[in-house]
């Protein structure tokens, strides 16, 4: 009974296999006719095919979640399509429709390979750094952390192009629903770890380089006493412990360790671990 068992569920997932290289390349063809980029397709998008294969099974263990997963994944040709389908339905309101957030984000995704890099150098990165996350899938449906940044990457191209009120609305629509407000014109480098989410706050001019994890209730601010170029500078490999507050036009080094509650004021330097009120060096790595 086990053998059966097993092999209808290979003949499941590689059906399924087959129906979306099919859909994939459908949409590739309609893709190339408007003159978009093309995402990637199954053979060449490893963290897409890997994802529907979790969604695969997880349907199989909890058959309650078929049409969740059919909706959310296994319907989409890519993960720019589930992804823009995922944050619309989360951001959308009564004002705001999902169909016209789902164009804006799935055209912003399907035109910008570097967003394409980054969600995916998202994912694998929350993957590995958060003990908590279970799968890609379980980081793409329900991190509140992973989607805050995603939409944010929306929001921040929209900026760029010079399209600052819808990106302000994204952003006010995140802060609303994920409490997390980042604001759009902040820069965010790839393999970003937002681990529970809730309460950060980066402002404008504020830089984050990649690799980095942020915790909980984290400010990127400033001190309120200059205008311009006023938010820190984040380095690679940081990492910011929870409620930790960096204020001012200040950087913070390569692979830095900013301890839980630490209010930051001056530079650290790369490789240092900085704790308290206000925030010293203890050491180095």
């Amino acid at each position: 009974m086990a053998t059966c068992v097993d092999n209808n569920s290979r003949s499941q997932v590689t059906n399924s296999f087959v129906r979306l290289c099919r859909q994939s390349a459908f949409l590739t063809d309609k893709l190339k006719d408007s003159g978009k980029v093309v995402p990637q397709g199954c053979s060449q998008d490893p963290i897409w095919l890997k994802i529907r294969q979790e969604a695969e099974l997880d349907e199989m263990q909890e058959p309650i979640l078929s049409k969740f997963y059919n909706s959310t994944i296994l319907s989409h040709g890519s993960l720019e399509s589930a992804l823009a389908n995922h944050l619309a339905i989360k951001l959308c309101d009564a004002n705001l429709s999902r169909d016209a957030l789902y164009a804006v984000f799935l055209k912003q995704l399907v035109q910008n390979i570097e967003i394409q890099h980054a969600i995916r150098d998202d994912l694998k990165a929350v993957r590995e750094r958060d003990p908590a996350c279970l799968s890609y899938i379980h980081c793409l449906l329900n991190f509140k952390g992973f989607l805050a940044c995603q939409a944010h990457r929306v929001a921040h191209n929209l900026w760029i192009q010079g399209r600052n009120m819808l990106a302000l609305v994204i952003q006010s629509r995140v802060s609303e629903v994920f409490a997390v407000d980042i604001h759009p014109a902040a820069k965010i480098g790839c393999g970003i770890v937002f681990d529970h989410a809730t309460g950060v706050v980066i402002g404008e001019t504020a830089v984050i380089g990649n690799d980095v994890t942020i915790l909980h209730n984290v400010t990127l601010g400033g001190t309120g006493k200059v205008h311009g170029d006023r938010h820190p500078k984040i380095g690679d490999g940081v990492m910011i412990g929870a409620g930790a507050k960096v204020l001012g036009n200040i950087r913070i080094g390569e692979y830095a360790k900013i301890g839980a509650g630490s209010v930051v004021l001056r530079e650290v330097s790369a490789q240092a671990t900085a704790v308290g009120n206000p925030a010293r060096v203890l050491g180095f790595r």
